[in-house]
C-alpha cells in the first residue's frame, strides 16, 4: 500500500469518526504538498465541509488534529485554505524505502492467468516507401503504451496492420517497371524499403511533368491528372491485381518483400516488435463480407448505384460509404475486415489503435460500425489519437522526398551520441566496443525520451541537437545518472558493503533524503495513471523528476565517504532503489539505460 492509499484510508476513519459519513478511501484526494508550504502529504478538505457543517479551515482543523492523536506516523499538519497538509514521520519513508527495496518489481504489476486481454495496433505503414519521423513516434507510442498497459496487469498483443495493397503500391510498382532496369536492394545497395520508396519519388516526378505536358496542349489540370498516361497505367495495373494477373502479382510480392525486409531492419534498430502482423491484402475481402452480413441484417443498406452505405445520422454523424457502387472496398471495410480477423484469433477486451489524430472521424465511425456488427469491444474501442511531429524546419512530404527517413535518424542519433560523448569525456576508460554500445544506447535513448517525453496529443517538433544533451530534460541526463549509480554501487561492493531492507527505521535522516523516498513512493500511482490515460509522458517526467530529486541528494550528501556505516547502507539503498526505479521507468519506454559510462 502506498502513501495515497494509507492516507486516504485514515482520512476515510478520520471523516467517520468525526462526522459519522462513510467515505471510500479511494475518494478522498491526496496530493504531494506543494513546495513552498510545510508537509509532505495533502488532503483536499473541500469534499467533507457539508458534512462537517464547518468551514474548509476548522474542518481540516479537526481533521488534522485527530490524525496527528491516532496515527503515529503523522507528526504534525498545518491548513492552508481547504487544504490539510501533513507532516510524516521520517521512520514510516525508511519504512517505505524497506519495501521498495525488498520488491524486485516494485511499481510493475505481473499480468495474472485470468487477465484481460488488449490489443494494441501501431506502426501501420505502406509498402510503398521507408519509414519515417512521423512512423517512430507512432513506433514509439504503441509500443511504451503496450509496455505500460502490461505493467498495470494486461495481457498485451501488439499488432501491425500493414497497407500493403492500392493505387499507391502500384505507383511505386509502375516506376520501376518503367524507369527501374531491372534495380535491386542487393544491386543498387539500398536497403529494399529505400528502394521501393526512390520509385515511388519518381512516379510523381514523372507524373507531374506529364500533367504539365498536358496542361501546355490545353487541357485543364483537373482533367490533365485524370487522364496522365502515368496514372491511367497505374490504376489498369491496380484492377490487374485485383483481378489476380500473374505477372503483375509476382512483382508486388517481389517488392514488397524487398519492403518488408526493410522494415524489419528499422524496427530492429528502434526495439520495436509485433505479437501479430496483418496484411490488407488479406483483410479487404473478409471486411466485404462482413459488410454483406451487416447489409443482410438491415444495419447498412444499398443505394441504387448498387454502393452500400450505413446511415449514421442517429448517432449525430453523417452517411458512410462502406463499398462503392463497383464493389471495391475503402479504408473503413479493411479496419472491419481486420477487426473480424482479430476477433476470430484472439479473445480481446480492449482493442487500441495507435493513429494520428487526422484520423479521429473514421475512428468514431469506425467504433459505432463495429458496434452494430456485434463486436462486443466495438463501443469501447480506444483510438489513441496523437499529434504530429515536426522539425524546425517544417512538415515533410513523402511523395516529394523531403521526409526525414527513419534509418538516417537512427543513425545521425547515434552518430552525434558517440561525438558527444568523447567530447565530453564520459567514455574516456571505455573500449571501442563499449563506446559503440554507449553510443546506440544514447543515441536511441535520446531519439525516444525526447518524442515520448511530449504529451503525445500535442503536436511536436523534434529537434535533433537539443535531444542530446547530459544536461535537462533529456534521455541522456537521465542515462548518465543511472551509470553514476550503478558505479556508486560496484565501488560499495568492492569494500564489502552489503545492502538490507531492514534499514533502522530510527535513523536520522534529512528532509531531503525522506522527499527522495516519498517520490520514489509515487512510481506505482504513476504507472497506474499512465495506463489509464495512455500517456507515456507521464513515466518520461515521472523519471526526470526522481532523477534530478537524486541528483541534489548526490551533490549534497557524501554517500561512500559517510562515517556513520548505517547511514551509508541507508544513502546505498537509496540510490539503489533510485537505479530500479529509473531502469524500470525508461524500460517501459523502451528505453536502455547503460551500467557504465
Amino acid at each position: 500500500m502506498n502513501i495515497d492509499q494509507t492516507i486516504g484510508m485514515v482520512t476515510a476513519d478520520a471523516v467517520k469518526a468525526l462526522y459519522n459519513v462513510d467515505v471510500a478511501s479511494g475518494e478522498v484526494q491526496v496530493q504531494k504538498t506543494k513546495k513552498e508550504f510545510d508537509g509532505d502529504v495533502t488532503i483536499v478538505v473541500f469534499p467533507f465541509v457539508k458534512a462537517a457543517r464547518k468551514s474548509p479551515e476548522d474542518a481540516g482543523k479537526e481533521i488534522g488534529e485527530y490524525l496527528v492523536k491516532n496515527q503515529p506516523f503523522i507528526v504534525a499538519y498545518n491548513v492552508i485554505k481547504g487544504f490539510l497538509n501533513l507532516v510524516i514521520n521520517k521512520s514510516f519513508w525508511i519504512g517505505e524505502l524497506n519495501s521498495i527495496y525488498s520488491n524486485e518489481h516494485y511499481g510493475i504489476k505481473q499480468p495474472a492467468d485470468d487477465a484481460r486481454l488488449m490489443m494494441i495496433e501501431y506502426s501501420s505503414p505502406n509498402t510503398n516507401k521507408p519509414l519515417h519521423l512521423g512512423h517512430i513516434r507512432n513506433n514509439l507510442l504503441g509500443y511504451s503504451i503496450s509496455e505500460i498497459q502490461k505493467a498495470n496487469g494486461w495481457k498485451v498483443v501488439k499488432t501491425n496492420i500493414v497497407n500493403d495493397r492500392g493505387i499507391h503500391i502500384c505507383k511505386s510498382m509502375l516506376a520501376w517497371k518503367l524507369f527501374g532496369n531491372g534495380e535491386t536492394p542487393e544491386s543498387s545497395g539500398l536497403k529494399g524499403d529505400h528502394l521501393v520508396g526512390k520509385y515511388y519519388v519518381i512516379f510523381d516526378k514523372k507524373y507531374k511533368e506529364e500533367i504539365k505536358q498536358l496542361m501546355s496542349d490545353g487541357m485543364s489540370e483537373e482533367d490533365a491528372k485524370k487522364n496522365a498516361p502515368l496514372i491511367l497505367e497505374a490504376q489498369n495495373m491496380l484492377r490487374a491485381w485485383e483481378n489476380g494477373d500473374l505477372e503483375v502479382r509476382q512483382l508486388w510480392e517481389m517488392m514488397n518483400g524487398w519492403v518488408y525486409a526493410g522494415f524489419d531492419e528499422t524496427y530492429k534498430k528502434l526495439g520495436v516488435d509485433f505479437d501479430k502482423i496483418y496484411y490488407e491484402s488479406e483483410t479487404y475481402l473478409e471486411g466485404k463480407s462482413k459488410v454483406e452480413e451487416g447489409l443482410e441484417k438491415g444495419a447498412f443498406y444499398r443505394r441504387e448505384d448498387g454502393s452500400v452505405w450505413a446511415d449514421l445520422t442517429a448517432e449525430g454523424l453523417d452517411e458512410k460509404l462502406l463499398l462503392r457502387a463497383d464493389g471495391t472496398s475503402v479504408y473503413m471495410t479493411q479496419d472491419i475486415g481486420t477487426a473480424k480477423l482479430r476477433y476470430d484469433d484472439y479473445p480481446i477486451d480492449k482493442m487500441v489503435y495507435v493513429v494520428g489524430n487526422e484520423q479521429n472521424y473514421h475512428f468514431q465511425v469506425l467504433s459505432i460500425l463495429l458496434d452494430k456488427l456485434g463486436f462486443e469491444w466495438g463501443k469501447s474501442l480506444v483510438h489513441f489519437s496523437y499529434g504530429m511531429v515536426e522539425l524546425p524546419e517544417g512538415k515533410m512530404k513523402s511523395r516529394e522526398g523531403t521526409v526525414v527517413d527513419a534509418d538516417d535518424l537512427v543513425e545521425e542519433m547515434i552518430s552525434t551520441a558517440r561525438e558527444t560523448a568523447i567530447e565530453l569525456g564520459k567514455v574516456d576508460n571505455n573500449s571501442e566496443e563499449e563506446i559503440d554500445n554507449v553510443a546506440r544506447v544514447v543515441g536511441l535513448g535520446a531519439l525516444k525520451y525526447f518524442i515520448l517525453k511530449v504529451d503525445p496529443r500535442k503536436n511536436m517538433t523534434f529537434n535533433p541537437k537539443e535531444s542530446i544533451d547530459f544536461n535537462g530534460n533529456t534521455g541522456p541526463f537521465i542515462q548518465y545518472t543511472h551509470a553514476r549509480i550503478k558505479s556508486v554501487l560496484r565501488k560499495a561492493e568492492e569494500q564489502g558493503i552489503a545492502l538490507t531492507s531492514e534499514l533502522d527505521k530510527g535513523l536520522e535522516i534529512s528532509d531531503k533524503e525522506s522527499t527522495l523516498i516519498q517520490t520514489l513512493s509515487e512510481f506505482e500511482t504513476v504507472v497506474r495513471q499512465a495506463g489509464e490515460e495512455f500517456s507515456p509522458a507521464l513515466i518520461a517526467n515521472y523519471v526526470y523528476d526522481l532523477v534530478k530529486e537524486y541528483n541534489q541528494f548526490y551533490h549534497d550528501f557524501s554517500i561512500l565517504r559517510e562515517e556513520d556505516m548505517e547511514l551509508k547502507r541507508f544513502r546505498l539503498v537509496l540510490s539503489a532503489c533510485v537505479a530500479r526505479v529509473v531502469k524500470a521507468g525508461m524500460s517501459l519506454l523502451g528505453i536502455e539505460v547503460p551500467e557504465r559510462m
